[in-house]
C-alpha cells in the first residue's frame, strides 16, 4: 500500500507536459472568454429577442449559476468517468451548447443553452488547473501556472473587445459560433495528448452525493439571483430579496454540514484544515473580488461618464492585457532572485497602486491616462495570482488536487460575484450621498451658483425666452452635478479596492515558510533555496 501510494505521488506523464497543456489552455481560454464576450452583445440579443435589456441579463446570470454548480461536481465526476474522459465530456457539452446559443430564437432557449454551456464549461477550469499542477514536477509548477494565468487573466480582457467587434461587423450569434471549430480541435488534442495518473482514472462503485448536490444548487441559484438583482430591487428593502437571501443562507449551511458529515461528499472540506491552502485560497478569493469588480466598474464608468462606446470601453481594458505580458516578463526575471512568495507581495502592491491611481481620476482623463493604472492592474494580478495558485496547493497531495482546485475555484467564483455586487451597490449609494450633499449648495444665496446660472442663461437666451433659458441653465448645472457625484462614487469605490488589496499583504505570513521582508525584497537575493 505504501509503495503504491509512493508510486502515485511520484507519477510522471509519458507525454511531454508542455504538450499536455495545449488542449487544457485552449479549453480554459474558451470558457473564460465566454464569461465576458456576451456582455457587449446584450443590447443586440435583447433587440432580436424582443425583450428588455434587464431581461437579457439572464443570458449572463444563467451561465454563472451553471458554472458555479458544475465546479464542485468535478471531483466526483472525475472519479466516475476518469479525469481525461470528463474533460472531453465537458468540452463536448460546451461546444454543442455554443451551437444552441447561436441558433436560439427565443429568450428561454438562449438562457437554457447558456445554462448548459455553463454546466459544460464550469468543470474545465478546475480540471485544467489540476492537470497542469500534477503533470509538472514541483519546481516547474510556477512556470505552468504562468501559462495558465495568461489564459485566465487575458481572456476576460479581450472578451468585450472581441465581442464588440464581432457584433458590430458580423452579428451576435458569431460570438458563440467561433467556439465550434475550437471545441472540435480541443477534443481531438485532449484525446491524443492528455493522460490520467493512476489515482485519476475511472473508479468503480463511485457514490454520488445527491443531497449535497440539491443543497448546493439551491444555495448557488438563490445567491446568484440575489447578487444580480439585489441592487435593482433595493436589497433588503424588497420582500422577495429577503426571502431568497434566507433561502440561500439555509441551503448554504445545509450544504456545508452535509459535506462535513458525508463520507462520499461532493467536496472534501478537510483541505481547509491546511493553513497554507486556507490562507492561500482566502487571498485568491478577495483578490478575484477586487479584480472582477474593477473590471465590471471601469467600462461602466467610461461609457456613462465619458461617453465611450462599448467597443472603445472594451478596448481601453486591453492595456490590462499588456500589463499581463509585462507581468510575465517581470515574473520570469524576478522569481529566481526573490522567490515566488515575495513575487506575490510585489504583485499585490502593484495592484493596490493601480486602484490608488483610479482613485485620483477626473472627467478630463483620456485613454493614455487610463492605460497606466490598467497596466499596473494587469501586471499586478498576474504576479500575485500566478505563483499564489501553486503556493496554496504546495502542501496538497496529488490525489486530492482535483478536489482542492475545485473548491478553490468555487470560492473564487463566489468571491467575484459578491465583490462585484458590493462594488456596484457602493457606487450607487455613494453617488446618492454625493448628489445629496452637492444639491444642498444649489440655492439662491450661493453667489457662485447664481453667477453660473446667469452666465449659462445668457448663452441659452439666444435660442429661447428668458424663463426657458433660466430653466435650461439650471438643468445643465444639475446634469453636471449628477455626473460629478457619480465620478466621486467611482473614486471612493476604487479607494476601497486599494485598501482591500493592501490588507491582503499581512495575510501572506500565514502561508507556509512565507518571509515578509519588504525592506530587503528589492536589494538582496534570498539566502535559502526553500522558497
Amino acid at each position: 500500500m505504501t509503495q503504491s501510494l509512493k508510486t502515485e505521488q511520484e507519477w510522471h506523464p509519458s507525454i511531454n507536459p508542455w504538450l499536455m497543456i495545449v488542449p487544457v489552455m485552449l479549453a480554459i481560454f474558451m470558457f473564460v472568454l465566454d464569461e465576458t464576450i456576451s456582455n457587449v452583445a446584450l443590447t443586440y440579443i435583447a433587440g432580436s429577442m424582443s425583450v428588455s435589456l434587464n431581461e437579457s441579463t439572464w443570458v449572463l446570470t444563467s451561465y454563472l449559476i451553471a458554472s458555479g454548480i458544475a465546479i464542485p461536481l468535478v471531483s466526483s465526476a472525475s472519479k466516475f468517468f476518469g479525469r481525461k474522459n470528463y474533460f472531453i465530456i465537458c468540452t463536448i457539452i460546451f461546444t454543442f451548447s455554443s451551437f444552441l446559443c447561436a441558433v436560439s430564437n427565443s429568450m428561454i432557449m438562449i438562457v437554457l443553452a447558456r445554462f448548459l454551456q455553463g454546466l459544460g464549461g464550469g468543470g474545465l477550469l478546475p480540471l485544467g488547473q489540476s492537470i497542469m499542477l500534477e503533470s509538472f514536477p514541483p519546481q516547474d509548477r510556477p512556470k505552468s501556472m504562468a501559462i495558465f494565468g495568461i489564459a485566465v487573466i487575458f481572456a476576460p480582457l479581450i472578451g468585450p473587445v472581441l465581442g464588440g467587434w464581432i457584433t458590430e461587423n458580423w452579428s451576435w450569434p458569431w460570438i458563440y459560433l467561433i467556439n465550434i471549430p475550437l471545441g472540435f480541435l480541443c477534443v481531438f488534442l485532449a484525446k491524443n495528448l492528455l493522460e490520467d495518473p493512476p489515482y485519476a482514472k475511472k473508479q468503480k462503485n463511485v457514490k454520488f452525493d445527491y443531497m449535497g448536490m440539491m443543497f448546493l444548487s439551491g444555495w448557488l441559484v438563490a445567491l446568484q439571483v440575489v447578487l444580480d438583482k439585489g441592487n435593482d430591487a433595493d436589497w433588503f428593502g424588497s420582500t422577495w430579496i429577503c426571502w431568497l437571501s434566507a433561502f440561500s443562507l439555509i441551503f448554504a449551511v445545509l450544504f456545508f454540514v452535509s459535506q462535513a458529515r458525508n463520507k462520499n461528499s461532493l467536496i472534501d472540506l478537510s483541505v481547509l484544515k491546511d493553513r497554507t491552502y486556507f490562507f492561500g485560497t482566502l487571498v485568491q478569493v478577495i483578490l478575484m473580488g477586487v479584480f472582477l469588480s474593477s473590471a465590471a466598474l471601469l467600462p461602466s464608468m467610461l461609457q456613462n461618464l465619458l461617453g465611450y462606446t462599448a467597443y472603445l470601453s472594451g478596448l481601453s481594458m486591453g492595456s490590462r492585457g499588456v500589463g499581463s505580458f509585462i507581468g510575465v516578463a517581470l515574473y520570469l526575471t524576478l522569481s529566481k532572485k526573490l522567490g515566488d512568495r515575495r513575487i506575490v507581495m510585489i504583485g499585490l502592491i502593484l495592484l493596490g497602486f493601480g486602484s490608488v491611481f483610479f482613485g485620483m481620476i477626473n472627467l478630463q482623463i483620456n485613454l493614455t491616462t487610463i492605460a497606466l493604472p490598467n497596466i499596473l492592474y494587469g501586471s499586478g494580478l498576474f504576479m500575485a495570482l500566478t505563483p499564489l495558485i501553486p503556493l496554496s496547493c504546495s502542501t496538497t497531495k496529488n490525489e486530492n488536487m482535483t478536489n482542492a482546485t475545485g473548491l478553490q475555484n468555487l470560492l473564487k467564483n463566489i468571491g467575484g460575484a459578491i465583490g462585484t455586487s458590493i462594488a456596484t451597490t457602493m457606487v450607487a449609494r455613494y453617488a446618492q450621498a454625493h448628489q445629496h450633499m452637492m444639491t444642498n449648495h444649489l440655492h439662491e444665496t450661493n453667489n457662485i451658483f447664481t453667477e453660473r446660472v446667469a452666465a449659462l442663461a445668457g448663452s441659452f437666451s439666444q435660442i429661447a425666452d428668458t424663463a426657458t433659458a433660466h430653466a435650461m441653465a439650471q438643468g445643465q448645472i444639475y446634469q453636471q452635478l449628477v455626473q460629478q457625484a457619480h465620478l466621486w462614487a467611482y473614486i471612493d469605490t476604487f479607494r476601497w479596492f486599494a485598501f482591500a488589496t493592501f490588507l491582503l499583504i499581512p495575510l501572506l505570513v500565514f502561508i507556509r515558510k512565507f518571509l515578509l521582508i519588504p525592506m530587503l525584497v528589492f536589494i538582496r537575493k534570498p539566502k535559502t533555496k526553500s522558497f
